[in-house]
């Protein structure tokens, strides 16, 4: 089996963004490897334990990699403070081919075509995948996962994630995938107390969600306990159409939104400002006025740094997304780009970035807590990947060991899903529940 089957076989997904099929970013024509591991938003601390860890087996994963799709050089990209705490140097080598790469500590530096560009000086054409420009972008746990199944035949059945915010000590665990995030909580001591809100994900592109009933996933990196009142969780409530009728009225096109998006400055042809001044009325008859919409990454720079009207146009380019996605459109650029001169002295440090969120304060460097696995049940998702949704294999009542398989990949672009612990199965339209069973 060679390694794009087996990638796909063990259910390997981008472990920090959003879940796109590894299996299928393994194409011929790149000669540069980024391995992400750039932790894109504060507070989140994954990757460097991983990287203080596991490096090792990171390493093996990046060989696994280069040697499969015949790539003669990997840069391992981590920010400047993460470079700091592994005591490592720009350009030292890890390994044969394997260099460091520091970046800047900037945000949104962990955006897979800022980062590109930071890494390799390459701008990726707008709408196109790497490989057009001659590179295989994988975080870093991604490639932990890639070792983990060429050397034990190891499928994905556990998560590194932070746990961290308004909270006593920031943490990394390893849990498995499915865990309840009630359960996850009660384990640690943590209480998520009233006026607070969670976010699974980064304080700025992190989705919220209800501590009670959500779980683990392959793509969850982090577990914030937030205040209501910071702007990292204001900004998740607001309303999209509410915020296109104040954009229409309220909006002085002074071009800040545009002026500072990171995507901009790289040469996209995204211009938030016009997207604010666009009647959505008008959107709707002619979508095709609003198709760069879907090149914005959703850092939020335009919406909590940019603005001085207190307007989102976040919100509003996320309404143009639906939009789109609803007429099957998408940008897709076939000509060159180029960054603006005025790049690097727009860009936005990350504690500038944290205090704009009002969440610099609970910035804590997280402990390693190690692996707990002491849960009473797991639910998988068959929707933890972009494409189809896995399809059940398994049926109500059978008894399952950890690691066994319970979903397979549907047809097309599509992953299997694994047992993440032992136990009685039920399955659900859009999911599988394993219980423990008492001994």
């Amino acid at each position: 089996m060679d390694l794009k089957a087996i990638l796909r076989e063990s259910g390997i997904v981008g472990a920090g963004g959003a879940g796109f099929p590894s299996y299928a970013k393994l194409a011929d024509g790149a000669d540069t490897l980024v391995i992400n591991g750039a932790e894109c938003e504060p507070l989140l601390y994954t990757d460097y334990i991983l990287l203080k860890k596991e490096l090792p087996t990171v390493l093996a994963g990046i060989k696994a990699v280069m040697d499969y799709a015949k790539i003669p050089c990997a840069l391992l990209c981590v920010k400047e403070h993460t470079a700091i705490r592994l005591k490592w140097k720009d350009g030292a080598k890890l390994a044969e081919k394997i260099i460091v790469k520091t970046l800047p500590d900037v945000y949104p530096m962990g955006d897979e075509i800022s980062l590109i560009y930071q890494a390799t000086g390459r701008v990726v054409k707008p709408g196109n995948l790497p490989i057009t420009a001659g590179v295989i972008a994988l975080n870093v746990e991604t490639l932990y996962n890639v070792a983990l199944a060429v050397k034990k035949n190891a499928p994905v059945t556990e998560k590194y994630l932070t746990i961290a915010g308004d909270i006593p000590e920031a943490i990394v665990v390893k849990v498995p995938i499915g865990t309840p995030i009630a359960e996850l909580f009660e384990l640690n001591s943590i209480i998520v107390p009233e006026g607070y809100t969670v976010l699974d994900g980064g304080p700025s592109m992190g989705k919220v969600i209800d501590p009670e009933t959500a779980v683990v996933t392959k793509t969850t990196k982090g577990l914030l306990i937030l205040p209501d009142s910071c702007e990292a969780i204001m900004s998740k409530y607001l309303d999209g159409p509410k915020s296109i009728a104040r954009a229409e009225t309220a909006c002085c096109q002074c071009t800040r939104c545009t002026d500072m998006c990171p995507r901009h400055l790289l040469g996209y042809p995204l211009e938030p400002h016009k997207m604010v001044r666009t009647a959505k009325s008008a959107a709707e008859v002619m979508p095709e006025m609003v198709i760069t919409a879907n090149l914005c990454c959703g850092c939020g720079i335009c919406e909590s740094l940019a603005c001085c009207q207190g307007i989102s146009p976040k919100a509003v380019i996320n309404e143009y997304k639906v939009l789109l996605a609803k007429n099957k459109m998408r940008y897709v650029a076939k000509e060159e780009v180029f960054p603006a001169p005025e790049r690097e002295y727009r860009m936005v440090p990350s504690e500038r970035w944290a205090s704009v969120l009002g969440i610099a304060r609970f910035d804590k460097v997280a402990k390693y807590i190690g692996v707990q696995n002491s849960f009473t049940r797991a639910e998988v998702l068959f929707r933890q990947h972009i494409g189809a949704p896995s399809v059940p294999c398994v049926e109500d009542g059978a008894t399952v060991q950890k690691g066994d398989k319970i979903a397979e990949a549907a047809e097309g672009l599509s992953l299997p899903q694994y047992a993440p612990i032992s136990g009685v199965v039920t399955v659900f339209d859009d999911k599988i529940v394993i219980e423990k069973v008492n001994e």
